[in-house]
């Protein structure tokens, strides 16, 4: 379990309409924290709303903690109008279940919207490791972040897809995944974005017997198993049971949840 703390927020960024970046000196959490770990955020402090929003680590540097967050209603909302310079309350890092990073000979990574912001540290964190493909999934332009960012990592390949085809690639990022693969074999798939793309990432590493760790967006009330809000079936061992999102998770082997 993680350490309940009251950051300064040093920087505060917002990327397009709705969505920001937030910059905060959390040496306890930065020492720790792991890639697909999360944190959870009290967003007022009159009590409403009561319960603190979870949200993913984007990025470790230092004594200092970044995470991207899209505002979605009353609690992200506020959140976003906090001031550089004040203190938010966070509890992190969170998550049993974190990005395995070790040496690999080929690593896909893939994202969906607001899914690659968890999927940043990894990638850091893997360069020198392995030869590394990501791809990252958006709706339409208005909607693409954080690619200049992926980028500078250096990379083997980057690939940026929308819907529409308003920018870069036209089509789902998986369907440039699958191509890659045909040509050149990955031991290891990391993906993270919204439910339907994670259907396909994880039924087609199974299909295709490779070894594949998936993040789950769960709506985690409180972060400890204590709230049943993030229940999965986990099918790991001889009889299927319900999991946590918030303690097991978010990440977990793809051939262990069932979604």
């Amino acid at each position: 379990m993680g350490v309940k703390v009251k950051c300064e927020l040093v920087k505060k960024e917002k990327l397009i309409e709705g969505i920001y970046k937030f910059s905060v000196k959390a040496p306890e959490i930065a020492r720790t924290a792991k890639p697909g770990q999360f944190l959870e955020i009290k967003v007022s402090e009159t009590g409403e709303p009561y319960l603190r929003r979870p949200i993913s680590i984007y990025n470790i540097d230092g004594d200092i903690v970044e995470f991207i967050f899209q505002v979605k209603g009353k609690g992200t909302e506020l959140l976003s109008k906090v001031e550089e310079g004040k203190l938010i309350d966070i509890m992190g890092p969170l998550g049993n279940g974190s990005f395995k990073v070790q040496e690999y000979n080929n690593v896909a990574i893939i994202g969906g919207g607001i899914g690659t912001y968890p999927l940043y540290e990894l990638t850091k964190q893997l360069k020198g490791k392995t030869n590394l493909n990501v791809y990252l999934g958006f709706r339409d332009k208005s909607l693409v972040t954080c690619e200049k960012e992926f980028e500078a990592i250096g990379l083997n390949k980057l690939v940026v897809t929308t819907d529409d085809g308003s920018y870069k690639e036209k089509g789902f990022a998986i369907d440039f995944m699958k191509k890659d693969i045909e040509e050149h074999k990955v031991d290891m798939i990391f993906a993270c974005g919204p439910l339907p793309m994670l259907k396909a990432v994880r039924n087609y590493a199974i299909e295709n017997d490779i070894p594949c760790q998936i993040s789950l967006e769960e709506r985690m009330g409180c972060g400890i198993g204590a709230c049943l809000g993030c229940a999965v079936k986990v099918v790991s061992g001889s009889e299927p049971r319900f999991g946590h999102v918030c303690k097991e998770g978010p990440v977990f082997n793809a051939k262990d949840v069932e979604i």
